[in-house]
């Protein structure tokens, strides 16, 4: 493959995103850990399923960041998950220290990659990625969007008994309870689903799917969601590996835009070679306005947390 990707983190989401990119054939796949030999035994593992699944891409495994060099992405899922009872803010000291050293190592090895993060709380990891790597703001993006609009998708298609193919969603602002879903360009088969279906419902749409990942943890009791995840985070490393342009929310730095300054949150952004290459402003409602500002704060509210930490 003339294509290369790091997936830091051979946890679930981790190992779950190395499958889908070798599956898909899109790269070549680097799968770091700091646990000897997990992410030599996954590594493997996959290999051995590549004569079944008819790929060529070539894993490995190890416990070094030189494994990592000179990758086109880097994909960051390292972090301790979050429990049940846990909040994602709880996450942040931890997964700050962690996100840090991760990316200090990558930034170093790969310093023309994109950097995809996915660990949590999502939009204040973004902000340690960008400022640790030292990265211009294309290259370092956070995965967000993309997983609470494919819930969003999903549950809409289960509303309406429709194909998933046929849903589109847009979800703004941070990763999590302050997330903004917009029922006004959400459709079916281009039909907004405000022609579809009544307020009561969408209004119970979005509140599931602004708590899609407790809904899981509470259901998992002793993980969190991580095929959707991977899925998302593979979706934006094909249309950067692709240069396909894809128009995906997700985690982008803003200066102005929206009216939000030096803030990483969700926002359609067009991905393509050089990562986020557009970010698309569209129109808001005073409504919708308020909860994207109401969103931006709890984002603010992080990164200032993450100040005191440093």
């Amino acid at each position: 493959m003339d294509k290369k990707v790091t997936v830091v983190g051979a946890g679930n989401v981790g190992a779950t995103a190395a499958q889908r990119l070798a599956e898909k054939e899109l790269c070549d796949v680097a799968l770091i850990d700091i646990i000897e030999g997990f992410p030599q035994g996954k590594a493997l593992d996959l290999s051995e399923a590549a004569p079944i699944e008819k790929h060529d891409a070539r894993l490995t495994g190890s416990n070094d960041y030189e494994a990592s060099a000179n990758s086109d992405i880097v994909i960051i899922t390292a972090g301790i998950p979050r429990k049940p009872g846990m909040s994602r803010d709880d996450l942040l000291n931890i997964n700050a220290g962690i996100m840090n050293s991760v990316t200090k190592e990558v930034a170093k090895r790969s310093p023309e990659a994109v950097i995809i993060v996915v660990s949590n709380p999502l939009d204040a990891m973004c902000h340690v990625a960008y400022e640790t790597s030292g990265f211009p703001k294309n290259r370092v993006i956070g995965m967000a969007g993309v997983l609470d609009s494919a819930r969003f998708r999903s549950f809409i298609a289960m509303e309406l008994n429709v194909s998933v193919e046929n849903t589109t969603a847009f979800v703004l602002g941070g990763h999590g309870d302050t997330m903004v879903p917009l029922p006004r360009y959400s459709t079916v088969a281009g039909i907004p689903i405000t022609e579809l279906l009544p307020k009561e419902r969408i209004d119970a749409l979005v509140e599931r799917t602004a708590n899609g990942g407790a809904e899981i943890v509470g259901l998992l009791k002793t993980g969190s969601a991580f095929y959707a995840p991977a899925s998302a985070a593979v979706e934006m490393a094909e249309s950067i590996l692709k240069d396909k342009k894809k128009i995906l929310p997700c985690a982008a730095y803003l200066e102005g835009e929206y009216g939000l300054n030096e803030l990483f949150i969700g926002v359609p952004v067009k991905l393509g070679a050089n990562g986020v290459e557009e970010i698309i402003e569209i129109t808001l409602t005073s409504e919708e306005k308020a909860a994207l500002e109401k969103s931006a704060d709890a984002v603010r509210e992080l990164k200032e947390a993450l100040k005191k930490l440093a």
